[in-house]
């Protein structure tokens, strides 16, 4: 029979995490303040531990993992490489189709592979309780999960369209212990002076992290943790794209293209990161990043320096951005609805090293049913934009003949996205292209540098 499942022994799991600065053709473009200038880790000690600041700004090639984060990691991890036998024989294609199953993680998602991580930093540097944001809530639950492990008390900021649609993970994070708050909320000032302009807000990931941040930055027994964006977040995913590499390599197999789905970048970052390297060194290899055409941060965005978060909170980073004041359309049911992108992410796609291209909502809860009913997963809706990517690639392979090996990330399970799949089902769900005066609008007001 063909091999379905290529698995690792648990002793194979990475012992340290690959930092794509060291091999990246120019250094990262350094964060500024308000004033332009650029700053030093010095202004991120208000809401992280030291160990993650060394992180954030390290140019080491590979990081140490904690044996105390190897040992949680190996609770899900090695996660299985699978092939897609069933997915190529429905779509007629000779590409050989490869995915990453993160979904099998006590969250359902890659998320736990930083979530674990910042929490045990947090932790030895003596923090009692951490406060975050989260948009469908794979990073709220994945960091109240780790927060219970490692007896930390969490607060999660969840976008309130989000927050009213995914009830159920909501509860999840309830279940393990964190306290979720729909965001604008009236808890924070920031919150409140959105309500103020806007009671009826839906909320957005920038207003989130401004609330969460607003808290952290208020208390001396708290800090703030990030699901994605940061350079330390991306680092602590290549854990991903390690072990994908050491499954390749028992096979025979190497992939001709890499697809993930892309809202801030961890998950892109995570698998594609590790064969960046080998792209430097030669290898003939498309890092493609996948997103939404109704929050197009890398295919419409400008980049320029712009806030993280919607009020000004944070320094400023050199990325892909809408606006930091962007609002993504409520109709919008797949998740990755950032303003911005990872500063690692934009400045690879900047000079041209990885690809972005934007699918319409429709086209991936289409491709995620497909998937589905081919392979018997059933995606997260986040996963399906790479899922539609993958399909429309072997549906190109079909046509030219090409035998060629794409893999992606399938980042998480769909499991508590279920309200998204019933609205597409009942035919409620419409595309949405966001509208380019919008994004003039809100690029009219990023801040002035220089």
């Amino acid at each position: 029979m063909p091999q379905t499942k290529i698995l690792l022994d648990e002793n194979e799991i990475p012992s340290h995490w690959y930092n794509v600065v060291a091999d990246m053709p120019s250094p990262p473009a350094p964060p500024l303040g308000p004033d332009g200038k650029p700053v030093g880790p010095d202004a991120l000690a208000a809401i992280f531990p030291e160990a993650l600041i060394e992180q954030e700004v390290s140019t080491e090639r590979w990081i140490p993992i904690p044996e105390q984060v190897r040992e949680i990691y190996r609770l899900w991890r090695p996660a299985p490489l699978y092939r897609a036998h069933r997915l190529e024989e429905a779509l007629g294609t000779p590409a050989r189709i490869y995915y990453k199953y993160e979904g099998v993680s006590p969250a359902g998602s890659h998320k736990p592979n930083t979530a674990v991580a910042q929490a045990y930093y947090n932790r030895q540097a003596g923090i009692k309780r951490l406060t975050t944001e989260t948009g469908a809530g794979q990073w709220g639950s994945s960091l109240a999960l780790a927060g219970q492990l490692f007896g930390l008390e969490v607060r999660v900021y969840m976008v309130r369209v989000s927050y009213e649609q995914k009830p159920f993970r909501r509860s999840m994070m309830h279940t393990w212990g964190a306290e979720v708050l729909a965001s604008p909320s009236e808890r924070t000032e920031a919150g409140r002076r959105i309500l103020a302009g806007d009671p009826d807000s839906p909320g957005s990931l920038g207003i989130a992290i401004s609330e969460a941040v607003q808290e952290a930055a208020s208390r001396d027994d708290t800090n703030y943790a990030l699901g994605s964006v940061l350079n330390h977040v991306l680092l602590h995913q290549t854990i991903i794209g390690q072990e994908a590499k050491r499954q390749f390599e028992k096979i025979g197999e190497y992939p001709d293209a890499i697809f993930a789905p892309c809202g801030g970048g961890s998950n892109f970052g995570g698998v594609a990161f590790p064969f960046l390297a080998d792209k430097a060194a030669g290898r003939e290899i498309r890092l493609v990043a996948v997103e939404p055409t109704s929050c197009p941060t890398l295919t419409k965005g400008h980049y320029a320096y712009d806030f993280g978060d919607a009020i000004g909170m944070t320094p400023l980073l050199l990325m892909y951005t809408l606006g930091h004041d962007f609002v993504p359309p409520g109709i919008h049911a797949g998740g990755l609805r950032y303003h911005g992108d990872s500063a690692l992410v934009s400045q690879l796609h900047h000079e041209g090293l990885v690809e972005a291209v934007a699918v319409p909502q429709l086209a991936t809860f289409e491709a995620g049913v497909r998937f589905a009913r081919s392979e018997g997963i059933l995606p997260a809706p986040e996963s399906n934009h790479a899922i539609c990517a993958v399909i429309e690639e072997a549906l190109r392979c079909k046509e030219s003949g090409e035998s060629r090996v794409l893999f992606f990330n399938l980042s998480g399970h769909g499991h508590f996205d279920m309200a998204a799949y019933d609205s597409f089902f009942a035919g409620e769900l419409e595309d949405f292209d966001y509208p380019e005066e919008a994004i003039e609008e809100s690029l009219a007001r990023l801040p002035k540098v220089g």
